[in-house]
């Protein structure tokens, strides 16, 4: 495995404008930089429309923001989607190129949560209110779509993926109506696997020098859980859920040199050995997060491409 041209000449660019990891700066400073709008020119989309998940409450005065996609052609169903950021950083704004590029090339409806972020709301703020808002996309979902159009995808990428992973795990145990697809892009699934660094070679071989970084990733989590937090529950460790057995199907998208990714691969793994049907899709070469920047990686619109392919495939049956 060969580090993509593109991904080098990024990783150099970050070594010449001398970027400081996320785990030497403070949570003011990392979202600073991580939180900015999403550059210009972003794809149009029939309609944006900001909303209020004001129905379910995730907690005393946690009104749930959503922003939701109309897509140019017809939609076939609804996605909702969780952003990454390590639950620290991401917003709607810094979101709306991706979302708006997979609104287009599904096509659906896509309802980007902006749920609470750590460390003002920790573990598991976030998936309280990525469940609040995938209710609300239930009992709205003739009004956003159309009726009899499709179902609903849940979809997140790196810590919006571990949301993702627990919210499908979450509608199981408690027998609500599932998602017709989980999708997981370069997810982070397992706290304890992290924190110990010799479970998966990806924590090791990728520590250092590759954008997202090992002690980055550690500064995230101990955000998100705070110092009293359970590494080891299932609201932050789906891969540590006493069973996967009956989740949905899902579509797994991991990259070569990414630290988390044998995170994504393990997880894979468990659901097929349950006997949940999974996609598993490995881009070699590519870096943490490549596939929401178009404007650095040729590969970021062929990427999407193939997950607008499966939620596709997942809401059309």
């Amino acid at each position: 495995m060969t580090l993509h041209p593109q991904a080098a000449a990024f990783l150099d660019r970050l070594h010449h404008e001398g970027v400081r990891p996320d785990d030497e700066l403070t949570v003011a400073q990392v979202r600073a930089a991580a939180d900015r709008p999403a550059p210009a020119p972003v794809e149009p989309v029939a309609e944006v429309v900001d909303e209020v998940v004001d129905e379910v409450v995730a907690g005393p005065g946690a009104d749930v923001p959503v922003r939701v996609y109309r897509p140019a052609a017809p939609p076939v169903g609804v996605v909702l989607y969780l952003h990454g950021g390590g639950h620290v950083t991401g917003t709607l704004d810094s979101y709306d190129g991706l979302t708006r590029r997979l609104a287009n090339r599904v096509p659906a409806v896509v309802v980007a949560v902006g749920y609470r972020r750590a460390p003002e709301h920790r573990c598991p703020a976030a998936v309280d209110d990525a469940e609040a808002a995938y209710r609300w996309v239930l009992r709205h979902a003739a009004a956003l779509a159309g009726e009899g159009v499709g179902g609903v995808v849940v979809a997140g990428d790196s810590a919006g993926g571990d949301d993702a992973a627990v919210l499908a795990r979450r509608l199981c145990d408690d027998g609500s109506p599932p998602p017709a697809l989980q999708v997981l892009l370069h997810p982070t699934l397992d706290a304890v696997a992290y924190r110990d660094g010799t479970v998966h070679p990806s924590h090791r071989d990728f520590a250092t020098g590759y954008g997202l970084t090992y002690d980055d990733g550690l500064w995230y989590w101990d955000h998100h859980l705070g110092p009293d937090g359970d590494p080891a529950s299932p609201d932050a460790s789906p891969l540590r859920a006493p069973s996967v057995a009956g989740l949905a199907p899902a579509h797994v998208v991991t990259v070569g040199y990414d630290v988390l990714r044998d995170e994504g691969a393990a997880y894979a793994a468990r659901l097929r050995a349950a006997g949940v049907p999974v996609e598993h899709r490995h881009w070699p070469g590519h870096l943490h997060g490549f596939l929401g920047d178009p404007h650095t990686y040729d590969d970021a619109d062929p990427a999407l491409d193939e997950v607008a392919a499966a939620i596709r495939r997942a809401l059309t049956g």
